[in-house]
This record gives structure tokens, sequence and C-alpha cells, in this order.
């Protein structure tokens, strides 16, 4: 009962600190505040280690369809409105908060200077290769901290203790390192997790493995690689031309020879979990629907992303589960019974290649037209077909196994539950009401880490170094192509590309504001289609530097007009429910695009009505201003903080970049 009841206050002590904590390297003395005795046995360091978990996964509770629309506001999907990324001058410096944070990482480092003593002696109490296990979760934890700050904000502090609350300490440990050595700390890390985690966890697949620090520090390696190489000569890089770090930082720094090693590392973690995965793909029978109605599985590549168990999934390394009475979820009802207020985009949508192979503009391809959401899809890659609602599709089964019918895209719902973009989300719909539709107790699991990408990884890694596909590469490509169930020659995809063609929907197309080569783009756009409504979109375009040239964007949907759709939306007596109107219109007009633009509907007080423009500063986050005044060695003045802005953001709250 003691070890209990030490263990719950534990767990609420984390809990409030997980929120309350300052932005000034999260002062809370942690070490007054947690029973002495904790850390003692191999049930400690699981209960603390579980409890610091921060991955992104679906969130119990929340309205919405989560993780599916994480990639809202890209040339993916479409939300209910456009991000502030888009318009230059209205994201702004915080008074405070922000990306600038040390919770998470402090969580970890106290773990650290507590835990690795007792273990290096012998003491801690329990099954020993278990208590090793522990230990490498919480370096993978702290590299997921550090790659987070390591994508908002690029250079940050390396800290590796929890720090005295003492302010010169704190000023001092504040000061910005390169963003390369950061990227390195973070290799580190993870190389020590993969010597100490178990190749099956304990507990199963909820908990991280050896094979997931593996893919996460591939992902890490690939992401540092690419941003270096892309953003090469701006300040966004250690060297580069404005750049506002200490020179003496980088007196060794070669940035050539940093991609290199960064991409020899991406291939090196990603082979050793691509050779697992590649003859082990979950199956994708192609099948329209993924459930009958008693819920038995048609095609399991489908129900593999909304399956209430997903341990059984080899492609699946970690995922998180829900049960009904203790922690469930709101996805299953959005994306049952409406639109989830998401939707793929035309360019997202026509970037998927016909079932031969071939791109749709192609004359050979057999491309029907897109005249209707089943003609658009139909002979597609089946992983747009399957993932899409389609009219006529079952939202979901009765009891009595009646089905619920999908008629029509739901572009006129309110804006919390429409169909963005007509383009309806269908990826990880269950097809059971009592999921969403009656009971919405959403137990369906959330995957957090997915084998296919170290093969995605490997692919461009080895293209990105060598400038060719070598043999695992072609294996991998070759296997990912053929459970899309197309054509797995890729080189006819490739020879078949134009650039010009694609660059209209897809920004991947683009590297610093130019084309980048067909072969390059083919792996990049294997990896958009593979990986939709997971998330990765926005790291991905980031990294490549893919945004210089989104100037004045307009983000389109299905086709609208002169489409059977355009007489579709009656109401009871007939009479059409379509408004065009500046003010209050429920569609685009034709006059712009015949296709639905979600951001043109009206122009009053509408920031995006022009379309998406990117400006260079964007592709960091800015830093509030309260960390400057408590890191300056004078209070009044915010520069003379030992920390410094990112490219183009001011130090003053409320102020845009330039």
């Amino acid at each position: 009962m003691k070890k209990i009841n030490i263990l719950t206050a534990l767990l609420a002590i984390l809990s409030i600190g997980l929120v309350s904590c300052s932005d000034f390297l999260d002062r809370e003395p942690l070490d007054q505040l947690t029973p002495g005795g904790f850390f003692a046995s191999e049930g400690d360091l699981a209960a603390y280690s579980i409890n610091s978990y921060a991955f992104a996964s679906i969130q119990p509770g929340q309205y919405g369809i989560s993780t599916f629309g994480y990639d809202n506001g890209t040339d993916n999907q479409a939300g209910p409105s456009g991000s502030n990324i888009w318009v230059p001058g209205e994201k702004k410096v915080a008074a405070s908060g922000g990306a600038w944070n040390f919770s998470s990482i402090r969580q970890a480092n106290y773990f650290f200077d507590n835990v690795l003593p007792k273990y290096e002696a012998g003491t801690i109490v329990g099954n020993q290769s278990n208590i090793k296990h522990y230990i490498g979760e919480m370096y993978v934890i702290r590299a997921y901290a550090y790659f987070d700050k390591l994508q908002n904000l690029g250079d940050f502090p390396i800290i590796t203790t929890a720090l005295a609350d003492q302010e010169q300490v704190l000023i001092d440990a504040s000061k910005r390192e390169p963003r390369n050595k950061v990227a390195r700390f973070i290799l580190d890390d993870l190389q020590k997790a993969t010597e100490m985690l178990k190749d099956e966890p304990p507990f199963g697949k909820n908990r991280i493995s050896k094979d997931v620090a593996h893919l996460f520090r591939a992902r890490v390696a690939l992401y540092e690689a690419t941003w270096e190489k892309y953003h090469k000569g701006t300040a966004l890089v250690p060297g580069g031309e404005g750049w506002p770090g200490n020179a003496e930082d980088i007196k060794d720094f070669n940035i050539d020879n940093e991609i290199q090693h960064f991409l020899t590392e991406a291939m090196k973690d990603a082979k050793i979990v691509g050779d697992k995965m590649v003859n082990n793909l979950t199956a994708n029978t192609a099948t329209r629907e993924g459930m009958d109605s008693n819920f038995n599985t048609l095609n399991p590549y489908y129900v593999m992303f909304a399956d209430v168990n997903m341990e059984k999934y080899p492609e699946v390394l970690m995922w998180r589960q829900f049960v009904d009475g203790q922690t469930t979820h709101n996805v299953q009802m959005e994306l049952e019974r409406n639109g989830g207020s998401s939707g793929w985009t035309k360019g997202l949508v026509e970037s998927f290649v016909m079932s031969n192979g071939l791109p749709i503009y192609d004359p050979a391809s057999g491309y029907k037209s897109d005249v209707g959401v089943n003609n658009t899809l139909d002979g597609r890659d089946s992983r747009i077909v399957i993932f899409t609602k389609k009219d006529g599709d079952v939202n979901y089964y009765y009891a009595d196994g009646s089905a619920n019918i999908y008629t029509k895209p739901l572009i006129l719902n309110s804006s919390d539950t429409r169909a963005i973009t007509g383009y309806t989300i269908k990826k990880g719909k269950h097809y059971d009401p009592e999921q969403g539709e009656i009971h919405h107790k959403g137990t369906t699991g959330s995957i957090v880490f997915r084998g296919v990408e170290a093969m995605l990884t490997y692919m461009e890694a080895s293209y990105e170094k060598n400038n060719t596909i070598d043999a695992t590469a072609d294996s991998y490509w070759r296997a990912i192509r053929r459970r899309a169930n197309i054509n797995e020659d890729y080189n006819r995809t490739i020879n078949a590309t134009i650039m010009a063609n694609e660059a209209k929907g897809d920004w991947g197309a683009y590297s610093h504001g130019e084309l980048v080569d067909k072969t390059l783009y083919n792996i990049r756009r294997e990896r958009r289609n593979e990986l939709i409504g997971e998330g990765m979109r926005w790291a991905d375009l980031k990294r490549w530097r893919a945004l210089d040239q989104v100037k004045n964007y307009h983000i389109e949907g299905f086709r609208f007009w002169n489409t059977p759709y355009e007489t579709a939306y009656v109401d009871a007596n007939g009479k059409s429910l379509i408004k065009v109107d500046p003010a209050d219109g429920n569609v685009s007009p034709e006059s712009v695009s015949e296709y639905l633009r979600p951001y043109q509907i009206v122009s009053i007080n509408n920031s995006f009505y022009n379309g998406f423009n990117f400006i260079e500063a964007h592709y960091l986050e800015p830093i509030a201003q309260s960390n400057f005044r408590q890191t300056s060695t004078d209070k009044s003045d915010l520069t003379k903080s030992i920390i410094y802005q990112n490219p183009g953001w001011p130090l003053v709250a409320g102020q845009g970049a330039k």
C-alpha cells in the first residue's frame, strides 16, 4: 500500500509539473517534491518512464480527428481556416510561452541524475534486463523532446542534468548550441537507447522497443541532413549568411561533412528496421471497404489504422491503446458521421498515380475524369481509394447489419464538421457505430511509429547521399508499390513524370524555389502518398525547404462546378442550398475556379482570400520575449540576453517576422 501511495503521489506531482513549469529552464526543484525512496525498484522506473511519454498520438477526450488532421494547413490537407504561417506579419512573437521550454527535458534529466548512479551501483531492485530497458526508454524520451526543439527552434541549449535553482547557473545553461550539435546529441541519446532497449518491450508494443529507437534515429538523421543541405548558406544553418550564433562554436564545422554524416547514420538505422519490414508489410487487398457488417477485416492494411488491438501487425512498432471505461477518444465520431473539419487537397489526390504506374496526365494512363469523386479515384493507387470516402461508401453498420451510406461530401456543414475540400478523410475510420455514431466510446488504437517509414527514409537518404537507387532502396520501393497495388516498376512512373505538372499541386516538387530531379521527386511522392494523414508533411516540407515558392497559392479541393454536385445540395423542397456571396457564401465562385477553394468562399475579414504566402523566417518558431528578459544581464535591455532570436524575428512581443 505504501508503494502504491508513493507512486500515486509521484504521478500527481509530475502531472502538475507538466502544466505549471515556467519557461526559464523550468526551475521547479523536483528533488524537493519526489519521494526520496523512489527510483529504488524496476516498477518505479517503469512508472516514471511511461508517465513521461509525450509521443504524437490520438489525444483522449478531444473533438476532431486528432492525428489524422495534423497535416491541416499543408498542401496535403485543409482545415476550416488557414494557418497564420501563410500571412506575413500575422504570426507574431509571443510575450511568454511557446516552444522555448524545458519541462520534458528536465523531467528526463532528473531521472538520469537519480537513476544512473543507482544503476551503476547495482542497487535498483528487480529484473535487471527490464531496468536497463526503462533507462533506454528515457533516452528515447529525452531525444524526442530535443527533436521537437530542433524542428521548431533549431539551435538550442544542450542540458544533461536537472540544474540547481540558481539564476546565474540557469542563465549560463541557456546558451544556444548550433543545431548540428543538437542533432548529434539526439543521435547519441538514441544510440544509447538502442544498446539498452529490448527487442520485445515489457507489456507489448504500447511501450518503446529497440526498433522504435532505430526508426526514430533514422528520422532525426534524415531531417538534419536534408535541412542542412537545402537551407545551406542561409541564416537557418550554422555558418550561413546572417546566422546569429557564435563563430567560435563552429570553428571546426564543415556543413558538407555534416550532411554526409547524417545521411550515413540515417541509412544505417533505417536499414536495420527496413530489412525486417520489407517482407512483413501489412497486406492490402485493395478492397474498397475495410470491414463487413460483422466488423470482420476485409482489408488488413485499411484496418491496421482503425483496429482496437494493433499488437498483431509487425509493421506497427508502437501504438497507444484505448480502453472503454478508462481512456477513450472522439475520433471515430468525426470519421464516421461527418467531414471531420478537414479534407484532402486536389494537389494530394492528383499526386497519386494510376494502378498502372502512370501519372493521371499521361495520355496512356486510363484516367477517367475529375467529374465526381468516384470517377476521380477509379483505377488509382489504392491508398487514395481506400482512405477517401466515396459516394455510396458505408459510414458505419447498424446492429441489424444494415448500412448507413455516405451519399455526397458534406461541404455545407458547420466548420467543425465540414468536409472542407470535398475529399473526405477515411483513414482510421472504424465501421462500428458503438465506436463513434452511437456511444462515442472511441477505443481504436493510435499508431505512434510504423515500420514502413524506415524503408522510405532509407530510399531518400541513400539517393540524397549517392544519387542512385541502390539494391536495398530498389527492393524497398518495389515492396511499397506492390503493397499499394500499383505497378512496382517505379522507373515507369519516373519516365512519365512531367515536373511542371507535378509542381502545380505538390510543394515537395521544389527545394529552395527550384524543381528537383524526377527521381528524387518520385521518392518524395512515395513518402507523401504512403504517409497521408499521419502528421509527417509539415516536417518534410520544412526540411526540404519546399515553401520558398509558395506565393499567392490557392488550396483547392474537388471539382464542384459543372458537375452533378452543383445541383446535389437542396433542401426538403428541392431548393438549392448553394450560395455564392463574398460576405456569407458557402462555396467559392465558379469565376475563380471550377474546383472548391475553401479559403476563397468569403472575402470579408479573410486573410487567405488571395492565397498563401510564405516567408523564410516562418521555417522556425520565434522565441517569446520573456526568455530574453530572464536571461539578460540587464533586465531592461533584451539585447543583453545570452540567447539570440531566430532569424527574421524581432525580440519584442506582438511583432511579426520580416
